[in-house]
């Protein structure tokens, strides 16, 4: 038999594991973000005590690598001022007619569903530096976002 016709072993053709991949940019956190990325280390570290399987233990550590990763590159922000809209912020705008509010924030502590963008999403790079009751344009439309409301998140 040839020898382009041998395995040495099932795992030659597992299809590869690469790294979790890392948000391009700085790592900017809030202090919220920085606890929750602790808490997910915190997290991690009680998992792989419990993995029961090497595989899971794999699965565990490729995480905790991400996760260490954030943490060592974290950038905490100083608290803003509240008086323009910077990272950190909770800012209220009217939207296409309709009000809403949005939390600016680090990548991974950014939670769309709940209104917690990241700070370099198209809409937020659009609002930095505005101030109440400027009117930016966006997504091809004249003022289409009008700034209402900015507070420091809590």
């Amino acid at each position: 038999m040839s020898v382009a016709f041998r395995r040495e072993s099932d795992e030659e053709h597992l299809e590869p594991k690469f790294e979790l991949p890392i948000p391009r940019g700085p790592n900017r956190v809030t202090a919220r973000g920085l606890a929750l990325i602790d808490g997910r280390l915190a997290e991690l570290a009680d998992a792989l005590a419990q993995a029961a399987d090497e595989e899971a233990r794999k699965h565990i550590q490729r995480q905790q690598r991400y996760w260490a990763t954030r943490k060592a590159t974290a950038e905490l922000m100083p608290v803003p001022m509240g008086d323009m809209v910077e990272f950190g912020c909770r800012v209220t705008v009217s939207f296409n007619g309709k009000t809403r509010v949005f939390d600016l924030v680090g990548d991974d502590e950014a939670d769309p569903a709940r209104d917690r963008i990241a700070f370099t999403s198209p809409i937020a790079r659009a609002l930095m530096g505005s101030e109440v009751g400027d009117e930016i344009d966006f997504n091809g439309r004249e003022g289409a976002i009008v700034v209402t409301a900015i507070a420091v998140i809590g």
